[in-house]
């Protein structure tokens, strides 16, 4: 390894490798909660142009070598975490917006763009770019195209899977392939921007990703409606939709979020009902007034005790900072926080709900439940200590229950923060044995090595 570590230097330069052992702790982690370390990187290797990539990848195919791309670590499945040795790829200096498209309605970005920058961007232009994961402040594109990264206003506006038009892949073996064209309409050919997008990087590794924007909406309102019932939370949900409403934005908090929220940032939450809707509407300024009425008339309806509104964009962002800061505020309870992700149809919201509750309480876990209820995709933020044998114990039986009962209600196993080697085991379990087998073909099609992160997604032998 010690060559292949000067062959490193010699591609990259010396200060872009890090070998010494205290410089590679840190990158076998990403922000799962895992206590072992399993294995160190060799070597964390700071990229900046794609033919490193490419000749890093050249090198590795060639010796064997495992490779795990990198961008902010932020992920919560493992999809980071080392398994077996090799190379990062650090992503932190390709982080350039390479053009901003007015005409085309497109950017074109290298992986390392941070999704709130872009956002930043492109808004001066008058544009917009929607996926929006709760920590865009420092998550990256390519993280975001590895995890098919969603977020609040994947309700309305989709996630990242819908604004890739194209994408640049370094493969195993260092070849390059692009998955889409610079059009905004593609038929030829098989879709593979979408076979890459939620890979997690084990089919090759994402470069630069040309992605679709929109006009900037004119305005936009944020509502939050309080209720004694999460099951009318979810009515409601279903009656504004009936009403032919699309809100941008369909979150819910339960009353133990609430209560750990409004201690951790104050906001005025009301913490004595079992849950609160966050909704925003957007559109022209004329429309926004017209919205915000009728769901507030909607919402009160269906049984709301209590509805605010914002009444500025300082009411807006006070709003959602709370929003934002629930599973920091869940690691105020415990000294850890496991964040799940599981996802059911939207009529199975307060069941699932219910069930998790149930779940946490027989296994004598605290747990804050809160998610986009839009499209059904739930987060439960069980804080514990993790140095505590029996938190760990009845989290891991807890944690399979939860997925479990997902399945049993027609839903699955994540909705956007992915599957790594978290939740590899389950995958038997949430998809058929026949999908399986040909997901594992593709994988043996573009990383015949299993050099490209392995031992994600589900088991694979080196």
């Amino acid at each position: 390894m010690k060559k292949i570590i000067e062959q490193l230097k010699q591609i990259v330069s010396s200060e872009n490798v890090l070998s010494e052992l205290e410089e590679r702790y840190v990158y076998a982690l990403d922000a799962t909660n895992k206590q072992n370390i399993e294995n160190l990187p060799d070597a964390v290797v700071f990229v900046e142009t794609v033919e490193h990539v490419q000749q890093i990848m050249r090198l590795a195919y060639a010796n064997n070598i495992s490779v795990i791309a990198r961008g902010a670590g932020t992920n919560l499945v493992g999809a980071c975490i080392v398994k077996a040795g090799g190379i990062v790829l650090n992503f932190s200096k390709m982080n350039k917006i390479l053009e901003i498209n007015q005409e085309n309605l497109t950017a074109r970005v290298q992986s390392g763009v941070i999704v709130g920058d872009l956002q930043s961007e492109v808004e001066k232009s008058g544009l917009f770019y929607p996926p929006d994961p709760s920590n865009l402040k420092v998550s990256t594109i390519g993280g975001s195209v590895g995890l098919s990264s969603g977020g609040p206003r994947t309700f309305k506006y989709g996630s990242t899977k819908d604004y890739i038009i194209d994408l640049k892949v370094v493969l195993a073996d260092g070849r390059i392939i692009n998955t889409g064209s610079n059009t905004a309409k593609n038929s030829t050919g098989y879709h593979l921007s979408q076979l890459f997008i939620g890979s997690e990087g084990t089919l090759g590794i994402v470069v630069e990703a040309l992605v679709k924007l929109i006009p900037k909406p004119e305005g936009s309102k944020v509502i939050l409606a309080y209720f004694d019932k999460i099951s009318d939370a979810t009515h409601a949900v279903n009656v504004i939709l009936e009403n032919k409403l699309m809100p941008a934005t369909l979150d819910i908090m339960d009353k133990k979020t609430l209560q750990t929220v409004e201690k951790f940032s104050p906001a005025g939450l009301l913490t004595d009902k079992d849950a609160a809707l966050f909704l925003e509407v957007d559109g022209y300024l004329a429309s926004l007034d017209y919205q915000q009425n009728k769901v507030v008339e909607l919402c009160q309806r269906c049984g709301a005790v209590e509805v605010k509104f914002s009444k500025n964009e300082e009411d807006a962002q006070k709003i959602w900072t709370a929003r934002r800061s629930a599973f920091g505020a869940c690691a105020k309870l415990k000294p850890n926080v496991v964040a799940e992700d599981i996802v059911v149809p939207r009529e199975k919201i307060a069941e699932l709900v219910e069930g998790v509750r149930k779940i946490c309480e027989k296994n004598n876990l605290l747990v804050c439940i809160m998610g986009h209820i839009g499209d059904g995709n739930i987060h439960p933020n069980i804080p514990l200590d993790l140095n505590d044998e029996n938190d760990v114990k009845n989290y891991g039986q807890a944690k399979d229950e939860i997925h479990q009962l997902a399945i049993d209600l027609g839903g699955t196993l994540s909705g956007e923060h992915g599957i790594g080697c978290e939740k590899s085991k389950y995958m038997t379990n949430a998809i058929d044995d026949v999908t399986l087998e040909y997901m594992k073909k593709i994988k043996k099609v573009f990383d015949e090595k299993n050099i490209l992160n392995p031992q994600k997604i589900f088991f694979s032998e080196r």
